[in-house]
């Protein structure tokens, strides 16, 4: 099941090209906002799995392409992300100590809405392709042989970062948290229509132009390890989202007026589209190819605010 939010926040389930409103089958949940509903669908769904499946059988719906298409999770408890967790291709020698970090829920914005990049001294903004898995139960201290029936479902993700900002090595969280750098959707897709979570490929494209292009096998803590980790740390409660990192090889610039698709296997098209008011500009080449010709792997400005000279 592909589970959205549309227009102003109405409950949706993909039906074919035509999304199928199913609010009225949920309105029960309590619920002060649509975060609160989408939570609660999430930890008693299969109390209602049934008669939303039978309203989608029965409802028409209207055009995917008429509605406005919202974050499916708009405001998730838990925003963890895993860093740097993939073998880039084989070019890791051996995996990454598991580590990861918190990102503001503040930061979650959906399909076809805009990344904003701040007017700070950032010396690059990128955006990492990521797939993220939807907590389904409370968990706390889960096995990682347990950890799969912790997971609801999948949604792709972007994790926007301000690279370099001073003061040296005091930057990450002013780098990772900011407004509009958490895109997600568009749909919340059920973990049942995913057979292995482990083999999806992952497709960034930015103006039309592939960028990164890697496979979800190639990450060095699986799921059911990256699951065990942060909830050794803290409770994931459900609609809790836990993005699983990037292959850094295609990392590239994010600048003003950037079109960006992002797609996972089976989990749709994310679209968001870039806005810088300063109008900077970066160097377009992705981290290998300046690796490949010995350069800095992190693109150098080139005009606007902030470059220096």
């Amino acid at each position: 099941m592909k589970i959205l939010y549309f227009d102003d926040f109405k409950l949706g389930v993909l039906k074919g090209d035509a999304v199928v409103d199913v609010s009225a089958v949920v309105k029960d949940i309590p619920h002060s906002g649509p975060h609160d509903l989408i939570n609660g669908l999430i930890e008693h769904f299969d109390q209602y799995r049934k008669r939303i499946e039978d309203a989608v059988a029965a409802g028409k719906g209207v055009p995917l392409s008429s509605v406005r298409i919202r974050p499916p999770l708009p405001k998730p408890y838990n925003l963890d992300c895993m860093a740097v967790n993939f073998m880039e291709d084989g070019t890791r020698t051996e995996p990454a100590p598991i580590n990861a970090f918190h990102k503001s829920s503040n930061s979650v914005i959906g399909d076809r809405d805009t990344m904003v990049l701040p007017d700070v001294p950032a010396t690059v903004f990128e955006g990492e392709a990521e797939m993220a898995l939807v907590i389904g139960k409370r968990a706390l201290n889960v096995k990682a042989a347990d950890a799969m029936d912790y997971v609801f479902g999948y949604v792709n993700f972007i994790d926007g970062s301000a690279r370099g900002l001073p003061p040296s090595g005091n930057s990450f969280y002013q780098m990772k948290s900011r407004e509009t750098f958490a895109p997600l959707g568009p749909f919340l897709v059920t973990k049942d229509e995913i057979p292995d979570p482990q083999k999806l490929q992952i497709k960034l494209w930015n103006n039309g132009v592939l960028r990164q292009n890697f496979n979800t096998s190639d990450m060095a803590h699986k799921i059911p390890r990256c699951v065990e980790f942060v909830s050794s740390l803290h409770t994931l409660e459900p609609g809790d989202v836990l993005a699983t990192g990037t292959n850094h090889r295609g990392l590239h610039s994010f600048q003003d007026g950037d079109k960006i698709e992002l797609e996972t296997e089976g989990l749709g098209r994310l679209h968001v589209t870039v806005r810088d008011e300063q109008k900077r500009t970066w160097e377009r080449e992705t981290r290998l190819e300046r690796q490949n010709k010995g350069l800095d792997p992190i693109a150098p400005q080139l005009s606007g605010k902030y470059l220096k000279t």
